[in-house]
């Protein structure tokens, strides 16, 4: 019991630094962004478009992409938790949600939203994930995207 309280813990503090650490952008602003962004086609992303076409990525407004962005961020510390409680088609179901999300952001978060998605399911297998710092440093990148484009 005690090996899985641990990272337990540690996931609902990454919760709570992603939480915190995000706030709705004001209107009008767009995620900013190292690399170059392409202009973005004219209307909303369809199905059918590139998932992270748009300055956006694959989100119609800064704000939709940031809270979407945090929201999954977050569900991704938590998914040992869900994985705890032993409702299998709920955490699939969330495994799917991040899944998407790592398709849909922007180009410039795109790598680093991938490789959480990746450690964080790979911690659902081996809680060394949370313990050794992996997850912390996929976190990171995120983290700071979000700081710097969604405040």
């Amino acid at each position: 019991m005690k090996n899985l309280a641990r990272p337990l813990t540690a996931a609902a503090l990454f919760a709570v630094a992603a939480l915190t650490a995000c706030s709705a952008p004001t209107a009008g602003s767009a995620p900013s962004s190292a690399s170059s962004s392409s202009p973005s086609s004219s209307g909303s992303p369809s199905a059918s478009a590139s998932p992270s076409s748009g300055p956006f990525g694959g989100y119609a407004s800064a704000a939709e992409a940031c809270a979407a962005i945090s929201e999954q961020a977050t569900g991704a510390s938590l998914l040992p938790m869900s994985a705890a409680q032993g409702k299998t088609a709920e955490l699939e179901q969330k495994k799917a949600d991040l899944n998407e999300t790592a398709e849909r952001v922007p180009d410039a978060l795109k790598a680093d939203f991938a490789k959480l998605d990746e450690v964080a399911v790979a911690g659902l297998k081996d809680q060394t994930v949370y313990s050794s710092g992996q997850f912390q440093n996929a976190m990171a990148p995120v983290t700071k995207w979000l700081a710097a484009n969604c405040s």
